[in-house]
């Protein structure tokens, strides 16, 4: 806003959003930026003087936060500016929402599925109704409150000594009782959340190619679930495993773009879902002329010439969710546009019809 002052200013623990908070004379507004910069959802707070009869979209093109018109605030006369060392933000545990907080408790909350361009602006205590500045919060604070709490919860948690250190071990020894014994292991992270690490479980007599799978993606819910279903518990937590006959430490690079992925570009991965690959050197030898990937949560119908099946790694849950292992197929161009145009069940059926193996040689 012109003319404003900062209140608050933080970044998401995974930096793919970032909330403002702005007080000018007039009226204090909230931001949910994303990772570029750019304003996601401008929720209204208060006003702080007479409110108009009605709105002033114009207010926006001149870089004013707008006025609520006063059949839909609870201060039509205005109410005294907010004290910004009471304010807090609470993040989700996904990254993508945020809830604000002062002395008086809940101010605010902007869930992930808010988007000012769609008309789905965030929640706001002053509000009254629903506008295109904000809706009420009132109506369903009881519902989203759990939610609050629960995310505080969840960073104190995180921020405990022994909290990562937990997520390794649970997954890790799932992994050896399920896949063998572990060989290498790496740190696929950049310092911050999501801490993610490789682990390498060599070949054996049985299994004449290594399995690399993710230690710690299920140690965080994925950003954006509740856009498109009402219970995110059985999708939220997943790993991700790769099957090869080749180098581990070169197939393992995939993991260091793809493992925080999901929190970084603020979406979610599920069963058929095919991603681009990333257009860096580094995969470049791995790559080779696929074009992006497909995560499998059953690769047995692919199991090509040799006929080998996946192991099975079901059956751990973290936080009460079931935590699913998606395996990693490259797919080529044809392949990854044949499935935006079907589906993945039908790529599935059209690969293991052309006898391709879910590992990669």
């Amino acid at each position: 806003m012109a003319g404003a002052h900062v209140l608050l200013d933080q970044y998401s623990p995974y930096r793919s959003r970032r909330v403002i908070v702005e007080q000018d004379s007039r009226t204090t507004a909230a931001y949910l930026l994303d990772a570029r910069g750019s304003i996601r959802v401008p929720v209204w707070l208060a006003n702080h003087g007479i409110a108009p009869e009605t709105g002033d979209p114009e207010g926006l093109y001149r870089g004013e936060a707008p006025l609520m018109p006063a059949a839909q605030t609870k201060h039509p006369q205005g109410r005294a500016p907010f004290d910004g060392s009471a304010l807090r933000a609470v993040w989700f545990e996904e990254g993508d929402g945020v809830a604000l907080l002062d002395d008086d408790g809940l101010l605010a909350i902007i869930p992930g599925w808010a988007e000012a361009d769609s008309g789905l602006p965030g929640y706001a205590r002053e509000a009254i109704g629903r506008s295109p500045y904000a809706w009420a919060l009132d109506p369903v604070a009881r519902q989203l409150w759990p939610r609050v709490v629960h995310a505080e919860a969840y960073w104190d948690w995180r921020a405990a000594p022994n909290a990562w250190r937990s997520v390794q071990r649970t997954v890790f020894n799932h992994l050896t009782r399920t896949v063998g014994p572990a060989g290498h292991y790496w740190d696929v992270s950049d310092g911050h959340a999501p801490l993610i690490r490789v682990s390498e479980r060599p070949p054996t007599e049985d299994r004449p190619y290594t399995v690399l799978s993710t230690v710690g993606m299920c140690g965080q819910r994925m950003p954006t679930l509740d856009r498109y279903m009402a219970d995110t518990s059985g999708y939220a937590r997943i790993e991700l495993a790769l099957a090869t006959t080749t180098r581990a430490h070169v197939a393992a690079r995939i993991f260091r773009w793809i493992g925080a992925f999901p929190w970084r570009a603020v979406t979610w991965f599920g069963a058929g879902h095919s991603v681009k690959w990333l257009d860096n050197s580094e995969d470049a030898a791995m790559r080779g002329d696929s074009a992006a990937v497909l995560l499998v949560a059953d690769p047995a119908p692919l199991n090509g010439p040799s006929g080998r099946l996946p192991p099975d790694t079901s059956g751990l849950t973290f936080h009460g969710d079931p935590v699913t292992w998606l395996w990693i197929v490259p797919i080529t161009r044809p392949e990854h546009l044949f499935a935006k145009e079907h589906d993945s069940a039908t790529l599935i059926a059209k690969l293991a019809a052309e006898g391709r193996s879910w590992i990669l040689d």
